[in-house]
């Protein structure tokens, strides 16, 4: 599948079952990549490293981008998942696979809840 920015262009917004139609394709998830300063997140990819590549290809800075997993038939904390290969990055203060700053993680619920309608 292709990878699709949300938040820019024709694409504003995504259903839910939108979601749910491309997690058919990788078991019960979706894969994404967000950037916190643009407010947009790439889905569709097959791994969070070609979301980030592309998102990267279109202006987006390597230290305002964080995988995360999306999970379209959960509710409340569970639909979000902070957790990618993409995410380490020791020389900034980030050691794990998750976001370790909850300002970070607030700031991509808040992007997510914008941009992802029920």
């Amino acid at each position: 599948m292709k990878v699709a920015i949300i938040g820019s262009g024709d694409n504003r917004q995504i259903y839910r079952s939108q979601l749910k139609e491309i997690s058919a394709s990788f078991g019960n998830l979706v894969k994404a990549a967000v950037d916190i300063e643009k407010v947009i997140i790439a889905i569709g990819g097959e791994l969070q490293a070609d979301e980030e590549a592309v998102l990267l290809e279109n202006g987006s800075q390597q230290r305002n981008l964080w995988g995360i997993n999306l999970y379209p038939d959960l509710q409340g904390e569970e639909f979000i998942e902070f957790d990618s290969v993409i995410n380490l990055r020791p020389a900034h203060g980030n050691r794990t696979r998750g976001i370790d700053d909850p300002r970070i993680r607030q700031k991509i619920k808040e992007i997510v809840d914008s941009l992802i309608l029920s």
